[in-house]
């Protein structure tokens, strides 16, 4: 994996000659930006997570169908998402990323996200697309509360990253 981390920096250092790369690479106030945009991503997933598994596990708009709420979730997970990729693409490049290569936390968040992906796109999403009945069953509610888990462990160990000198 370092090859491609390498790879991914050296690109980088390629693009920084655009005047948009230099910008974003030596503006403190456009990387906050942009760090505040992958930020504010986070939060909408967040929030599109919690309210299909809160309505999973009966804790919430229990009058509406688990199908109709992740329906109506669906498009602000998924915008949000690509959101927190593109933001967090620009924030990995410019960072240097090969220094994240090095750094425990990041490979936590990394394998954390890629679960969370998993269970969402897969087994909650089998979940969701059933009827009521299929989300009362007990193991529904376990999914649930693994992803709230799951999301919240990304969030956190996004944050735990922000200790390391990456600069």
């Amino acid at each position: 994996m370092l090859p491609f981390f390498q790879w991914l920096e050296g690109t980088y250092t390629a693009m920084i000659e655009s005047s948009f790369a230099t910008s974003i690479h030596l503006s403190v106030w456009l990387f906050a930006l942009t760090e505040a945009a992958h930020l504010l991503a986070l939060a909408v997933v967040g929030c599109a997570v919690l309210v299909v598994d809160l309505r999973i596990l009966g804790l919430g708009l229990t009058r509406q169908p688990v199908s109709q709420v992740a329906r109506e979730m669906r498009p602000w997970l998924i915008a949000s998402l690509a959101g927190m990729a593109i933001t967090g693409f620009v924030m990995f490049a410019s960072l240097a990323a090969s220094k994240y290569y090095v750094h425990e936390a990041f490979w936590t968040k990394m394998w954390l996200l890629g679960a969370a992906l998993i269970l969402t796109f897969t087994v909650r999403q089998w979940i969701v697309s059933g009827d009521d009945a299929r989300a009362r069953h007990p193991l529904a509610k376990v999914v649930a509360a693994l992803s709230v888990l799951l999301w919240t462990s990304v969030a956190l160990m996004g944050r735990a990253g922000l200790g390391y000198d990456l600069y």
